[in-house]
């Protein structure tokens, strides 16, 4: 007897699946919607089936060909996602197949399917939906290590964040005041840091029109995405035992740093990053992610943190999501669905 299965259209192509390429480095419109060789889950890895991955500033510098992925990663777009567990790796504990997810990236993620290490693996936060979900892995692990684990923010302290109105400002507004900090946050309109004051900030700052330095006083904890552009008044506005950690380079890469100031203040200046860590270790990955679960997790279940998703486009339209991003209108997160 001759069994027949009829596969979906974008399905008889052996071994192959749709992802976002880039075809040169450049602008939104290299990115293309193609055909790609499908992975494979190793040891510890497990493979998913994608519902949604979400556009970060570090996709825009990647298609720009300014950020490479970390060698031995796939070179596709991504570095969160939401989705269905479809198969595992050996050694993969405490997940099964149809488990539904949300994950942590070194890359891979505007595709149909995605290998991603299970010690990077998310359950869904409670009252999230599936889609939304992958709007969180990326801002909720690089909020959490850097202003929690590295800072050890505590309540009562004053947290100041720059660029308040993106996926990263928008989740550690939220996270900030749930720890009982007063939040300060800069932004470039007053439309914007309306919004951001309806999440909880206490100090608004037009940067085009006000200096930070002297609207917010004193930060005990600042979390900076321009790097040298704000290098020194970030210094400034430290309070004594102050902590700056810098996770971004929008305003360049090389800044004059005051070390008498520094010192006088016994501040720190801290520089981090979160997709070249390895999986494993004190520093690693899942370590992060453990601790986000833990800790974060009951946060957004409580209702105390929200995702903030300014749009959800299917992956088909990933060059216009970088266009948004690019073009400065989008309030927290741009979704893309699979």
């Amino acid at each position: 007897m001759v069994a027949i299965v009829c596969l979906p259209r974008d399905r008889i192509t052996v071994g192959l699946m749709r992802a976002i390429t880039i075809r040169e480095p450049g602008g939104p419109d290299v990115l293309a919607w193609t055909e790609v060789r499908h992975p494979e889950p190793g040891p510890g890895e497990v493979l998913l089936d994608v519902a949604a991955t979400a556009v970060n500033r570090a996709d825009l510098l990647q298609r720009q060909g300014h950020y490479p992925p970390p060698k031995g990663t796939s070179d596709v777009l991504g570095l969160e996602c939401s989705g269905t567990i479809a198969a595992l790796g050996d050694d993969v504990t405490g997940w099964q197949v149809g488990d539904e997810v949300c994950a942590l990236l070194a890359g891979g993620g505007y595709a149909e399917q995605v290998v991603v290490p299970a010690a990077q693996l998310l359950p869904l936060p409670e009252g999230v939906d599936l889609v939304t979900a992958a709007s969180l892995p990326e801002v909720a692990c690089t909020v959490w290590s850097n202003v929690v684990m590295l800072a050890g923010l505590k309540s009562g302290e004053t947290f100041l964040v720059h660029g308040g109105a993106g996926g990263i400002g928008t989740h550690a507004i939220q996270v900030a005041k749930a720890l009982g900090a007063r939040v300060a946050v800069t932004a470039g309109s007053a439309d914007r840091l309306e919004r951001c004051a309806k999440l909880g900030a206490d100090v608004l700052v037009n940067y085009r029109e006000q200096d930070f330095v002297a609207e917010v006083g004193r930060a005990d904890v600042v979390l900076d995405n321009m790097g040298a552009a704000y290098l020194g008044r970030n210094v400034d506005v430290l309070a004594p035992d102050g902590r700056l950690v810098i996770i971004g380079m929008q305003g360049g890469v090389k800044g004059e740093l005051n070390l008498g100031k520094l010192l006088s203040k016994r501040a720190s200046v801290t520089g981090t990053g979160l997709r070249f860590r390895p999986v494993d270790g004190p520093n690693g990955k899942g370590r992060i992610v453990a601790e986000v679960r833990e800790h974060l997790w009951p946060l957004i279940a409580s209702g105390q943190v929200k995702p903030v998703v300014h749009d959800v486009l299917p992956i088909e339209q990933a060059a216009d999501a970088h266009r948004a991003l690019e073009g400065g209108g989008v309030f927290g997160k741009v979704v893309l669905s699979v």
